[in-house]
Formats: C-alpha cells, structure tokens, sequence
C-alpha cells in the first residue's frame, strides 16, 4: 500500500510542470505534428556562381531550406527539399549542372530513429533511483532540463544554485544554473549557452552534459593542476529558446525560432540569433517574419534574448568569456558575424579557438574548423556572440558549432551526445582557462 502510494505521489509529482505550464500557443487542438514524410536532404555542388544564385532563388521561393547556408570556401550546401518540390528543384539543379547527391532519403524515418522512446515506467524507476529523470542517452524535453537544474541545486547547495533571468513569450522561465566553486572569488565569471535554435537539439544536451561534469564530479575539474577554473563563477543557460524547443520536442521538430506570434503558422517566431542589439538588421537577417532568420520588429524585441542581455549586462564587470553552443558544422567561431572583419584581439581569439580544437580533438577526435564566423560561415548580423563582444565587451567570445557535419546534420542520433557532449566540455575549460588569466 505505502509503495503504491509513494507510485502515485511520484507521478503526481512528475505531471505537475505540465498541469502548471502556460498553454501551447503553436497550434490549435488536435492539428497532427509535423511530418517530414517523403522530404529529402540533398547535399549540392554549388561550386559555381550559376549553382549557388539557383540555390538563392529556391530559397527565397520556398522551394528549399539550406541547412548548412552557402559558404564562400565551401562547394557543399545541405539542402532540405519537401515531396512536393522535389521534381522542380531537382530539374532546375539538373538545368545548372550543379551534381547533388542524397544525403537523407526521408527525413521523417530520420526524425523516428533518432531519439530512443524510453517508457513513462523506466523514467519514474530512472527518477526514484538517481532522483532526476536525465540520461544522456536520450534527447529530453524542458521539465527533465530544467528538473535536473533544481535536482543539483538541491543536492549540492554548497556548489550551485538557480537563477531565473526571465520568461519566454509563452512564460517558461529561462533557468540559468549558476557554479561557484569552493575557489572562487566572484571577480571572473563565465557565460554558457545552448538552445537558442530550437532545432538543434545537441546543443542543450551537450550543455547539460557539461555542468553535469563540472558539478557531480568538480572534484576532477576544480582541483589539481586545472584549479585556475575554481578561481570562477560559471553561468550556464543550457535553453535559451524553451518554447521553440518544446515545439520541436510536440509539433514541428525542425523549428527554428521562438514562438513570437505562434497563431501565423510558419510565418511565426523570430531568430533569436539574430535579435542581439549590436549591427542589428544587417546582412544575414531578414525584415520578413516569414524567413527563417527574421530579425524581429526591433533589436531586442524578445523576451528571450532582452533577458540574456539584461542578465550579462549586470555581470559586465566580471564577465570574461561567452560561448554559445549550435549546431551543425564542427566549427569554432568568433567574431565578427555582421561582415567580414576581425576584432583588434583577433589574434588572441584564434589562439584560444586552435586550443579549443586540439581539445576536442584529443578527447573525441572530431576536427572542428576555427576562424571569425562571416569569413568562415557567412554574414549573420545581430548575433548573440557579435553583441557579446561589440555591446558587453567580453574578450572570449565564441559560437561553437556541433557535430556533425553533415550525414545526419540537425537530426543527430542520440547515441552522439555523450561524446559530443565532452568536446564541449574539452572546448569549455578551455576557454576558462584563457578567462581566468583575464585581469
């Protein structure tokens, strides 16, 4: 009897974020999620300008979604092609000789196999055994994330603690996971980010991974030969954007704004990353909510990214280092974003960016290209990392792009995120490491 009642309590318990949770705004009752049936990703030779203004107009109609953009040093472009365009945008690639080849054939078998399903059962055994619902093994939706946050703040008060900094457009809190090793001082701290593209759902898991370590075993990282990193405060938002994320997690999983106006379909939301207060509305960033890198009505104009600002604003003092987490490419950037220029330290940058590479690649063995993002990606203004360094003046800043680059691309099997997961973590105390040396 106390058992079955200590069941219920527990799923009782484990049901009451979502009984207290705003409503869905994204779509109406009953509207069917998503399908991506049928869709395929092409990888396309855009080595000529012919290919690459054809790949533009597609876009621009519609026709295709490119997934990893054109890059000027690149001949590759991901392309995602619905089954209703694939005959025309096929035909017009063909009419341009640009060669492609098929990388995903349905998107939709992608998007089922990539995230085990773990039984409603397991997860309560999982949370009564370790006391939190995370695995590591599986993509989770926000109430583990941020279940998880309370459960260490809970369990290792003496290390960290939670702070909610604000709340989306649809009122889930943004939780912000604050370490304060027994070495630090509070005069340097450092800013980690996940999440701000719904869609790319290794970043907060790798993210979380990442103060996991750094909080269940800090022992190994904040003492010893690497106790610099104890000298300070870390701050870790592992979801910037909770209602684009859920949204992927219930309707649409590709999605890739916030949920700015959920009623206008795909014409709703805002690129968050593009959002940011410094060069805002320049190259790489769109007027037309429709696009998929809509800058919004103003700089700032969400609450989402209003709240990173305000909140590392306040820490402008002590504020060292900035990384941001994305994905997909295995890049390392820093700035510029909004055109091709490089910051007067961009030597220090690059330095610190080599480092962070031969990290990653010494526990994981991944290669990840280092460079400033537009000259290495493609102009993007408006950008959280451009803000981060233009507007809070933090010297360290970096956009770290994930895995992979390019086979399964977004749709990373599960089974990658703990290894991906301790690359950030290499990159991470990296770029500690640089911070802590900061006056």
């Amino acid at each position: 009897m106390v058992e079955a009642q200590s069941r219920v309590l527990r799923l009782v318990l484990l049901l009451l974020p979502a009984l207290l949770a705003p409503p869905a705004l994204c779509m109406p009752e009953g509207d069917a999620p998503a399908s991506y049936a049928g869709a395929q990703l092409l990888r396309v030779n855009a080595s000529t300008p012919d290919h690459k203004d054809t790949l533009k107009r597609l876009e621009e109609s519609g026709a295709v979604e490119l997934w990893s953009g054109i890059v000027s040093h690149k001949k590759t472009v991901d392309v995602l092609v619905k089954p209703d365009k694939e005959q025309e945008v096929k035909q017009k690639l063909r009419k341009v000789r640009a060669e492609y080849a098929i990388v995903i054939n349905n998107l939709q078998d992608a998007i089922q196999n990539e995230n085990p399903v773990i039984s409603e059962e397991e997860m309560l055994l999982l949370e009564g055994r370790k006391g939190h619902r995370m695995t590591w093994h599986s993509y989770h939706r926000i109430s583990d994330l941020h279940g998880y946050l309370d459960f260490l703040a809970q369990t290792y008060p003496q290390l960290c603690s939670v702070i909610t900094i604000g709340n989306s457009v649809e009122g889930r809190p943004l939780k912000v996971l604050k370490i304060s090793p027994p070495g630090s001082t509070g005069q340097k701290a450092i800013w980690i980010d996940g999440g701000i593209h719904a869609r790319e759902w290794i970043s907060p898991a790798s993210v979380s991974f990442a103060l996991k370590e750094l909080v269940e075993n800090f022992e190994a990282h904040f003492h010893g030969q690497e106790s610099t990193l104890g000298s300070m405060d870390w701050y870790f938002l592992p979801i910037a954007n909770p209602d684009g994320y859920e949204h992927t997690h219930s309707r649409d999983r590709l999605w890739r704004k916030n949920r700015l106006d959920a009623h206008k379909g795909s014409c709703a939301g805002t690129d968050l990353n593009r959002n940011f207060g410094y060069r805002w509305g320049g190259q790489g960033s769109s007027r037309d909510p429709c696009r998929e890198i809509y800058a919004g009505r103003s700089a700032f104009s969400e609450p989402e990214s209003a709240a990173i600002s305000n909140f590392v604003k306040s820490k402008a003092s002590i504020m060292k280092a900035y990384v941001t987490f994305h994905s997909y490419g295995q890049y390392i950037l820093y700035p510029w974003g909004y055109d091709r220029k490089v910051p007067p330290d961009y030597r220090d940058l690059n330095r610190v960016g080599q480092k962070m590479a031969q990290a990653i690649r010494a526990v994981g063995g991944s290669s990840y290209t280092v460079g400033s993002s537009a000259t290495t990606l493609y102009p993007a203004s408006g950008g959280s990392d451009d803000w981060a360094k233009g507007s809070a003046k933090i010297k360290y800043t970096y956009t770290v792009e994930l895995r992979d680059t390019g086979r399964y691309g977004f749709i990373l099997p599960a089974e990658y995120i703990t290894p991906t997961g301790k690359e950030a973590l290499a990159a991470i105390k990296v770029v500690a490491e640089a911070a802590s040396q900061e006056p």
